[in-house]
């Protein structure tokens, strides 16, 4: 591709042409309409047993967990797992959260799983675009080990050209009962530059396509079998904030919302 090819790709309607491709493949794919069925059947039935959906990634990463776990017109049942669960539940010093490689040092999982003193009915949902960092491998080891069933949101075009970051050698589509591909390029920026590299990440625009795909398909699956599902109404307006409390408050303390 020549410098000018390339240069012009580089433009508002350079990413908004290639990421509405990848959009489109994604939204009209037989197989990702099967894989998100499948997505949404993990969580609907985690609903009926009154679990709560566990959702951690880390990075960048975290934007999708927030997607899932909180906003109007999502699932009720959802609890936002964090690295900062380590200071407003662990008692850790918050300077523990300055270290730029806490993410990959081992140990750190198996704390905020305890922190979060999951149920058995629980479902993970992990997110992590390269899936091979230490701590997202090891919460769903520690996550599978323990009998709950994983959901993963990666890049698996990413993650098969990257070496596994943890020492079982597993990568975390190896250990999930789905996986929800987003369909990211390897490093995930989208847009090649001239000499090299490239530019505006794609893997937040899809992740939330596949979310909200699973959320919808989650509300479906309970309508069909005569449920309501347990969603979200906009503390913004009159009656909500009050409304979402008394959801919350079936669920006893295990939904955690401290301020983003």
């Amino acid at each position: 591709m020549s410098v000018e090819s390339v240069s012009a790709s580089v433009s508002a309607q350079g990413f908004a042409r290639e990421s509405r491709a990848v959009l489109d493949r994604i939204t009209g794919s037989e197989a990702v309409q099967e894989s998100v069925t499948r997505a949404a059947g993990l969580i609907a039935d985690c609903i009926r047993a009154d679990g709560v959906i566990q959702a951690f990634g880390t990075g960048h990463s975290q934007a999708l967990v927030l997607e899932l776990a909180g906003r109007a017109g999502g699932l009720v049942p959802t609890n936002r797992l964090s690295m900062a669960d380590l200071v407003l539940y662990g008692g850790d010093d918050p300077s523990a959260l300055d270290d730029p490689l806490l993410e990959r040092k081992p140990g750190i999982a198996g704390r905020l799983y305890e922190l979060a003193e999951p149920h058995p009915s629980d479902l993970f949902v992990i997110i992590s675009n390269s899936g091979v960092n230490n701590v997202i491998v090891e919460m769903a080891l520690r996550a599978k080990e323990r009998g709950h069933k994983i959901l993963a949101i990666t890049s698996l075009t990413h993650t098969r050209t990257v070496p596994a970051g943890h020492t079982s050698g597993k990568k975390l589509a190896d250990i999930a009962d789905v996986v929800l591909d987003n369909e990211a390029p390897t490093g995930d920026a989208l847009l090649e530059l001239p000499g090299g590299g490239a530019v505006c990440a794609l893997s937040t625009l899809t992740g939330v396509m596949l979310v909200q795909m699973a959320v919808a398909e989650t509300a479906a699956a309970l309508i069909k079998s005569g449920e309501r599902p347990p969603v979200y109404v906009s503390a913004n307006v009159p009656g909500g904030f009050e409304g979402n409390l008394g959801l919350e408050r079936h669920y006893g303390g295990r939904i955690r919302r401290p301020a983003s």
